[in-house]
């Protein structure tokens, strides 16, 4: 009997300490898997958070400068306006409180009107004066020295305590944001060299672009230049440099040859109107009918209408403006035989978009700069997924564990 139950006693001990060697293993399990769980939830949080509002934080903290009156000069001088060759300028041209312009003609005007040491020309100097005291004033900013050419840079304030220079190009990258503003202030000169070249993508426009200049600036023969130039004393573009932009002068003069100065217009976002349409009519029905109304309109349309209908009919009817916007609604009319008065409301919705041209020149969405948030977004998602995987796996170690 006793011999018999020795084996026993061995078998049940054996079971025993097997049992304990995989409650530890499963304790330790569930502890890796805690811990994973953890550092995927935080890390998948954060990165969707900085995806979300990291970059749009940074780009709405710049706001764009106010030209005042200025703003429609594409040329304003305060001493005097020269040039050579045939420039063609769109915009304004202003001087005060100088009185001398000369090369028009050959030098010509497509738009706009000239205002020379008058109440116009006055104000605008003034309104420059405003303006170029706010740009040179922003902060936060990022310090740049030497040359920016080769540079890709996103929405914000760019400051050289001294001169600033550009060789080759320079590409500002709007982030998708139409509304994106780019400020240089540079403390001394501005100075571009031959075949230079200012680069707008990703929705960024000239329009909000600034250069703010401590003294003088220079674009060198054939640069292509973007945003408008807010020098202290004087402007000078050598042979056939382009401006999409302003040159404005606040003390000094401007010396153009065979230039093309545009000013710029910023291009609006898309945007939704909506048109409700109603008529009330009375009428005296016999019969049931239906009316299917096609109309295309951009205004909030009323009637009043008195209509003898006997009989079953289906109309249809339809109008059209110059606005090419669709506009589709369909009224039941019903009414009993007897001449009973019956009021019928149709109300519609009208949606019109006006979608963003492209615009500025642009080197294209497939750009070389990039969003960060468009890298951030993934790898959140991907740590928020594992989270979810380590999740039920706790559950069943915790489990695994009491059993």
């Amino acid at each position: 009997m006793s011999t018999s139950a020795r084996p026993s006693n061995r078998s049940a001990a054996t079971p025993t300490l097997s049992s304990g060697h995989h409650v530890l293993g499963r304790h330790t399990v569930a502890r890796t898997l805690r811990l994973s769980f953890g550092t995927s939830l935080v890390a998948g949080i954060a990165f969707i958070t900085l995806a979300a509002f990291g970059t749009q934080s940074a780009m709405a903290a710049t706001a764009t400068v106010n030209l005042g009156t200025a703003s429609s000069f594409a040329v304003l001088a305060g001493s005097e306006i020269t040039n050579t060759g045939p420039t063609t300028i769109s915009g304004d041209i202003g001087l005060s409180p100088g009185t001398a312009i000369s090369g028009f003609p050959p030098g010509s005007q497509t738009s706009g009107a000239t205002y020379v040491a008058n109440g116009v020309a006055l104000t605008a100097e003034n309104d420059l004066i405003t303006a170029s005291n706010s740009a040179a004033s922003r902060s936060p900013y990022v310090t740049v020295s030497g040359d920016l050419g080769g540079s890709t840079l996103v929405s914000g304030v760019y400051r050289s305590t001294s001169s600033m220079g550009l060789t080759g190009t320079v590409t500002l990258n709007g982030a998708g944001n139409p509304d994106a503003v780019f400020i240089f202030e540079a403390g001394s000169t501005l100075t571009t060299a031959t075949t230079s070249t200012v680069v707008l993508e990703n929705g960024a426009q000239a329009c909000n672009v600034f250069w703010q200049v401590g003294s003088s600036a220079t674009l060198g023969t054939t640069t292509n230049f973007a945003g408008s130039i807010l020098a202290s004393t004087s402007i000078t573009l050598n042979t056939g440099a382009t401006v999409n932009g302003r040159v404005l002068a606040l003390g000094g003069a401007v010396t153009m040859d065979d230039n093309t100065i545009t000013v710029p217009t910023c291009l609006l976002a898309s945007s939704t109107t909506t048109t409700a349409v109603s008529a009330t009519s009375t009428t005296a029905v016999s019969t049931t009918s239906t009316t299917p109304v096609s109309t295309t309109s951009t205004t909030a349309v009323s009637a009043t209408s008195t209509t003898a209908v006997s009989t079953t009919s289906t109309t249809a009817v339809s109008a059209t403006s110059t606005t090419a916007v669709s506009t589709t609604s369909t009224t039941l009319k019903a009414g009993t035989s007897g001449g009973t008065p019956v009021t019928r409301l149709t109300s519609s919705v009208t949606t019109t978009t006006t979608p963003l041209p492209l615009g500025a020149p642009e080197t294209g969405a497939g750009g070389a700069a990039r969003s960060v948030s468009s890298l951030l977004l993934p790898i959140g998602l991907v740590a928020l997924g594992l989270a979810g995987v380590s999740g039920p796996l706790i559950v069943r170690a915790r489990r695994a564990r009491k059993s």
